[in-house]
């Protein structure tokens, strides 16, 4: 698929996601943005999309668009909710992206800011495509993260994790070139370290958040292992739902709209796909004593919960075994999801049903009873597109 030609004509595509919705507002004066500094003005973009301070990540390996300024001295920090991504490394610029409801990821960069002046301007950026369209995303736009043991400078050593994305990863092998801080418990893992390279082996060497940087420069000196095990879910769900929008959009176009044998046969494999995922079949293990979040990440994350009326929700946190009490993705009352083609979100919505069954077979079996039952009726009480055999 070739997401720059018909069907898709992602460049020409008039973006509808949040961050363009802020722009309208800010051309008609009704949102103004802090630009008396280069952290007042992340703050209020952050504020202004509604993206919680709180979900900041740092990561200090050189593989972004920036990276001639990212390295263990100098890290990048990350924020997000559950449709925007906002980058920025001090004395850089302020990179976004914004999941648009039909075609995907959007990307943006703002230009430097002169402290006093005018918001910078903005443009929709192509050069983000090297990395962000590529093999780690399946030549779509979409998300990713790496996990390195990176140099002094920032550069590549060795590679622990690369061109997949999801909860499914392995503990161990994610957090590569990225500051991990709270109390996740984990006895082995990749982060907060860098490599020295002598006589043709890589020294390990402890790179603590603030040893080697000036932790002042960002909004908060914590990377918390709760938002960086969110992000990993999001990213997981979203790339694989643009690949299931997409290779839909492609078959009706390629058969003149009608999707023969073929074409069902594949669809089918990515609702199945999309529902293991979803239903958390394959979620990475824990440690045996579980882990502890950021309090404050977590109250701005629950903030955004929908709960029926016995007070349940997708959103609602585990972190003794897993991520969540009910493993089913809160990613489904996003407007991605939303929008999703409706051929698509019944088959999805069909192998989700084989985890939830009263009885499920062998494959679909790792939900325990009252948790399928508990997870059917957030389902019912908060989706408004459950085909009516749901209900």
């Amino acid at each position: 698929m070739d997401f720059r030609t018909p069907p898709h004509n992602y460049l020409d595509w008039k973006p509808r996601d949040r961050f363009a919705g802020l722009q309208e507002k800010m051309l008609k004066g009704e949102v103004k943005l802090d630009t008396s500094n280069d952290k007042a003005f992340l703050a209020s973009l952050l504020a202004a999309m509604n993206v919680p301070v709180s979900s900041q990540i740092m990561v200090f390996s050189a593989s972004s668009l920036q990276s001639e300024i990212i390295n263990p001295r100098n890290p990048r920090a990350l924020y997000f909710n559950e449709d925007s991504y906002i980058g920025w490394v001090p004395g850089g610029l302020v990179e976004i992206i914004a999941a648009d409801p039909e075609m995907g990821p959007m990307f943006y960069v703002f230009n430097r800011l002169r402290p006093g002046g005018p918001v910078p301007d903005v443009q929709r950026s192509t050069k983000c495509m090297n990395c962000h369209a590529g093999n780690a995303t399946r030549r779509l736009p979409g998300l990713i993260a790496e996990s390195l043991l990176v140099s002094r400078a920032g550069s590549s050593l060795e590679t622990y994790r690369r061109d997949v994305q999801g909860h499914q990863i392995p503990l161990e092998s994610r957090f590569g070139g990225w500051h991990l801080t709270g109390e996740h418990n984990l006895t082995s893992h990749k982060a907060n370290i860098m490599g020295n390279p002598q006589g043709g082996k890589n020294l390990i060497v402890p790179v603590p958040p603030g040893q080697n940087s000036d932790l002042g420069l960002h909004l908060l000196p914590t990377s918390d292992i709760l938002p960086n095990l969110i992000h990993e879910h999001q990213m997981g769900f979203e790339n694989r739902l643009v690949y299931a929008v997409y290779t839909l959009r492609q078959l009706k176009h390629e058969n003149k709209g009608m999707l023969g044998g073929a074409a069902k046969a594949e669809i089918e494999e990515r609702a199945q796909e999309l529902a293991h995922y979803a239903m958390f079949a394959d979620e990475a293990k824990f440690p045996a004593k579980g882990m502890v979040g950021d309090p404050k990440f977590a109250e701005d994350f629950l903030r955004e919960r929908k709960a029926t009326r016995a007070g349940l929700s997708l959103r609602d946190l585990d972190m003794k075994t897993r991520i969540f009490k009910h493993r089913c993705s809160f990613m489904l009352h996003t407007d991605s999801w939303k929008a999703a083609p409706r051929e698509l979100k019944d088959r999805v919505y069909y192998h989700m049903a084989l985890y939830l069954r009263d009885q499920p077979d062998a494959q679909h079996a790792h939900i325990p009873q009252a948790e399928r039952l508990a997870i059917r009726s957030i389902l019912k009480e908060t989706m408004t597109d459950l085909p009516s055999w749901w209900r």
